[in-house]
């Protein structure tokens, strides 16, 4: 007894052309190998059955000669349609993926084959990846975080027809991450029928910082300064990121731009643990618009001269 290729395709022997597609549609979806990873060698015979069934079904004359002679008749080359005047008609099975192709478009149609031969092994082509950016303070790329992100993304069901889903994604950010870096998720979704799936990118993006401005590896703060410190000294608190507080001892005499550097408590190197970039302290030193008496004391006596 032959192949049933309306029981394959799960249509009666009367249906249309449309339900034949249709069901084609839904069940080669369901079966192709690229979406069963696990079980691919069932998926592989089972999408190649789909595939053989519908190339019948959907054409008049091989539809026709099955009809009436069946499975073995439609191979054997011997039956003509009804409706031809050939002397008979050999049926070829087509490549599984050719059919799959040639009914949803959009492939990258490649050379490799999977061991089972017609039944699948061609890949999907994949769509184009989704960015999206990712704010991110200065002190979670300094000090590292995990981020949760609700998503929403479009899926095809087994007929092919498209619905939302909600995920959340885990992201872990890690210290001294810089702008620009790319986190990748693989995505199921937002493509269109037939095509694999793209990925999800997360690209870092770094919010401004009210104190702390980042360059490269190192970090700059603008620290003011009033003249009298510029020119005595001064003991200051430069408070990092991280919540430390680091001592600042002012012994020289400071001018407008001076620029000290205090090594290692700049922003982590990702790749390579442990060690950090510098911190860069510009000082910006504020000239009064008057003085009191007791300040023009201290100038005098750290000037050495008489200010006027």
């Amino acid at each position: 007894m032959g192949v049933d290729y309306y029981n394959i395709l799960k249509v009666s022997k009367n249906a249309s052309e449309e339900d034949v597609k249709k069901s084609y549609k839904r069940l080669a979806m369901k079966w192709h190998p690229d979406k069963n990873v696990v079980n691919t060698k069932e998926a592989e015979a089972k999408f190649k059955q789909i595939s053989e069934a519908y190339d019948v079904l959907s054409d008049p004359q091989k539809r026709q000669i099955y009809d009436l002679y069946g499975e073995e008749g439609l191979m054997s080359g011997f039956y003509p349609p009804p409706s031809s005047k050939e002397k008979g008609f050999k049926f070829s099975p087509r490549d599984a993926e050719d059919i799959f192709e040639e009914f949803f478009g959009g492939f990258d149609v490649g050379k490799e084959k999977s061991n089972g031969g017609g039944g699948g092994g061609r890949r999907l082509k994949k769509a184009a990846a989704m960015e999206t950016k990712l704010p991110c303070s200065l002190e979670e790329l300094y000090k590292g975080s995990r981020r949760k992100m609700k998503i929403s993304r479009t899926v095809l069901d087994e007929s092919g027809k498209p619905g939302t889903v909600e995920e959340v994604l885990a992201i872990q950010i890690k210290p001294g991450w810089k702008k620009g870096t790319k986190i990748t998720f693989p995505e199921k979704g937002n493509h269109e029928p037939g095509a694999a799936p793209g990925d999800l990118i997360f690209v870092v993006d770094e919010k401004s910082h009210p104190i702390f401005k980042r360059d490269g590896n190192d970090l700059i703060v603008h620290q003011k300064i009033s003249l009298l410190d510029a020119l005595t000294g001064k003991t200051l608190n430069i408070t990092t990121l991280d919540g430390r507080d680091i001592p600042l001892t002012v012994s020289d005499i400071i001018k407008p731009g001076h620029e000290m550097v205090i090594e290692n408590e700049g922003m982590p190197l990702s790749k390579e643990p442990g060690k950090n970039g510098n911190l860069r302290i510009k000082f910006d030193v504020k000239f009064p618009s008057r003085l009191t008496a007791e300040q023009k004391s201290d100038l005098r006596r750290v000037l050495g001269r008489t200010i006027e």
